[in-house]
């Protein structure tokens, strides 16, 4: 599968037996998009639900990705296979539903793409949705299969400021990326890792939707990777997967995510931060 789909591909594939509708929507996000039908899903979508369930519940941080045991559990509840393949999408076009593509991707399954433009789009070009609700579902056969390379943490983020093997870009906004403006989680400081670029998120989007491969070309053609692996952060490991995405259109896929990101790095103790 490509990593990204138009909502004519899902349409025309929507009888597929294969074909796995995840709905990764949240009830609102901090860079305070609009949610347009909020009390609604696409025909036959199975809720992911990874602020509660698909989690690291032992982490004192939001969003950690769990175990690969759990996450299989939790997929096997979903009724996904290791056949499956899945589409997953958000209601406010393109935010969450990057992060559940890397988290399978993560896990080993790679059937698995983005929805550009989401459910706003879906709905607006009057396709079939339904209220909300959760069916029961067959048990899947689904196997998690953990990619390490595909995460990256403290430790290695702080270890790479000297090495310089690796980039990373921070997909948060130019003002909390200088430590302009206080950070909206309490108790952590403002600025960036060392040596990071920034990018904000919005900066790939275009009206709910990516912009073109072309163009997102061009935005990254503007930053300094010198052919280096990169790994994207952000605030809570959401928007970072946004920016991961995008390059990935373009053709790079030597990249990973700081999973913690700056809910971490902003509160660790003798770790350097730059303004």
């Amino acid at each position: 599968m490509q990593s990204l789909v138009s909502t004519a591909w899902l349409y025309e594939n929507f009888n597929n037996p294969d074909l796995v509708i995840l709905d990764a929507s949240l009830e609102s996000n901090v860079a305070n998009l609009e949610v347009k039908y909020p009390e609604l899903q696409i025909k036959g979508a199975r809720f992911f639900d990874f602020k509660n369930v698909f989690a690291d519940k032992n982490s004192p941080l939001p969003n950690m990705l769990p175990t690969a045991e759990l996450f299989e559990k939790e997929c096997r509840k979903l009724g996904i296979n290791t056949t499956s393949e899945i589409v997953v999408y958000d209601n406010v076009g393109v935010y969450a539903s990057p992060r559940v593509w890397w988290m399978f991707k993560a896990m080993g399954h790679n059937s698995i793409a983005v929805l550009d433009g989401g459910l706003t789009d879906w709905k607006d070009k009057n396709l079939e949705c339904e209220p909300k609700k959760q069916s029961k579902l067959k048990a899947g056969n689904f196997i998690a299969n953990f990619q390490s390379n595909l995460v990256k943490d403290s430790f290695q983020i702080l270890e790479n400021i000297s090495l310089k093997k690796e980039i990373v870009i921070d997909a948060r906004s130019k003002d909390r990326f200088m430590g302009l403006i206080p950070e909206t989680r309490e108790n952590l400081k403002s600025g960036h890792i060392p040596n990071s670029l920034n990018l904000p998120f919005l900066e790939v989007l275009d009206q709910r939707k990516f912009r073109s491969k072309e163009e997102l070309q061009l935005i990254f053609k503007k930053l300094p990777l010198k052919e280096k692996g990169l790994v994207f952060t952000c605030g809570s490991g959401i928007t970072a997967c946004i920016l991961q995405l995008a390059i990935e259109i373009t053709g790079i896929t030597n990249t990973s995510i700081y999973d913690g990101s700056w809910t971490d790095w902003g509160q660790l103790e003798e770790f350097p931060i730059e303004k």
